[in-house]
């Protein structure tokens, strides 16, 4: 039976995320005496779930008051409605409490404005009307940069630290799908992880039968809504596994695969990596400039092969391909699936392949037909159906490290089999 997907969560992952989002929130005073610049800037706040809107003023005078008694994170300072008293406010915030962060926003986005503001003791600058993209970039900065009060560390891992993972395969059925899903649904039993998943294979994605799930929304929703589109609208559309895993899936008819375009992605992209720790990509197998979009945007690619001919020349090809774009080549990290299998008698040895890529092997993943057929028969999970099986714990592991819990001479002594990080 096919899991119902819905957004509503099961109790479980209700009560994760919770603590995820109360971890992460971050606390906003806002300042601006001009109601018609106020208003879209509150409802703005408002619709992103990690901000909490502690207080708002409309009287520059009466400001110090509000943040001295709220404590926020962030204040918010509009320069427009008198530009003189509000770089005066913001002086007098920066040295009555020098560990809170100013965010300045102004119509004028001209170098003398910026340089007022920055001068006057504000962090970062916004120009209005601001963008929800550029207010959650800022916010992350600010988030990175704040001096935690009474030298306490901040709890957890700021949302500037969030991963974006594209797993792209070398051709068809080396896995890939198998491995982003079964990653990012390891990377989710962490309860400090909030991880969500794209299907990028527009025409053939099959990442919501690998987990069995009927998507009441897909990618395509998203871009026809693009307009509109908030955090949300956005956290609506993705369809919830019962391990913690969102999924935002590709389109159900072939025609609307033509909806979706790449400035769709761009927003989409950068939108969720604000909101989860670790977003994964899984891309399509033909590198098309949806594929190039988001490689550009992701922290870590993983390229899937296999120690065969084939497979291995097109991930040569890719990497020379990848490697002539500034900044991508460097993000490639090898990961051999299937490795071991009694079928592949002819298969090039672990030396010759790492010859033939020209650089390390990052991961090997232990064959395992077995409990990965099963799995992807049932539309249920490794760490469901096979929690013991070589191939999960493999995987897991993978995350492990990527997360950088396991350093990597401890996963070396761990390691059994193909279990390896080179």
């Amino acid at each position: 039976m096919r899991q119902e997907s819905s957004t509503l969560s099961t109790d479980a992952w209700f009560l994760k995320s919770s603590v995820v989002f109360m971890r992460d929130v971050q606390r906003v005073v806002i300042v601006d005496p001009s109601d018609s610049t106020r208003e879209p800037l509150r409802n703005l706040l408002l619709g992103i779930e990690s901000i909490w809107l502690e207080a708002e003023c409309s009287r520059y005078e009466f400001f110090s008051d509000v943040a001295h008694q709220s404590n926020p994170d962030v204040a918010i300072v509009a320069l427009d409605a008198d530009q003189n008293k509000a770089l005066q406010l913001i002086g007098q915030l920066t040295g009555e409490c020098p560990d809170l962060p100013i965010l300045a926003v102004s119509g004028q986005g001209d170098g003398q404005s910026i340089l007022k503001a920055l001068r006057s003791g504000a962090r970062e600058f916004l120009t209005q009307p601001v963008v929800m993209e550029d207010l959650l970039v800022a916010l992350q900065r600010l988030h990175l940069k704040r001096t935690p009060r009474d030298g306490a560390p901040m709890n957890g891992m700021s949302k500037v630290d969030s991963l974006v993972i594209a797993v792209l395969g070398s051709r068809g059925g080396v896995g890939a799908t198998s491995l982003a899903v079964n990653l990012g649904c390891s990377l989710a039993q962490d309860r400090n992880n909030n991880v969500a998943l794209i299907d990028l294979d527009l025409a053939l994605g099959d990442a919501d039968i690998a987990l069995d799930v009927m998507p009441a929304y897909t990618l395509a929703d998203v871009a026809m809504n693009i307009d509109r589109l908030d955090m949300t609208f956005l956290k609506r559309s993705l369809s919830q596994h019962s391990t913690g895993l969102a999924l935002l899936p590709h389109p159900v008819q072939l025609s609307d695969a033509s909806l979706i375009h790449e400035d769709h992605l761009t927003r989409v992209i950068g939108l969720l990596r604000a909101s989860y720790t670790h977003l994964l990509l899984d891309l399509s197998k033909r590198v098309t400039p949806m594929d190039l979009t988001a490689l550009r945007m992701a922290d870590v690619i993983l390229l899937v092969a296999q120690l065969e001919l084939s497979s291995l020349r097109n991930a040569v090809r890719m990497m020379l391909g990848l490697g002539g774009e500034e900044g991508l080549g460097d993000k490639v990290h090898v990961v051999l699936n299937r490795c071991g299998c009694d079928f592949c008698d002819g298969a090039i040895d672990l030396k010759k392949a790492e010859e033939t890529i020209g650089k390390p092997i990052y991961w090997q993943i232990p064959n395992d037909t077995k409990a990965m057929m099963g799995s992807r028969n049932a539309g249920v999970p490794l760490i469901q159906f096979a929690p013991r099986s070589k191939v999960h714990q493999s995987i897991a592991l993978l995350a492990e490290n990527i997360c950088g819990k396991t350093p990597q001479e401890e996963t070396k002594k761990k390691r059994s089999g193909f279990f390896s990080f080179r």
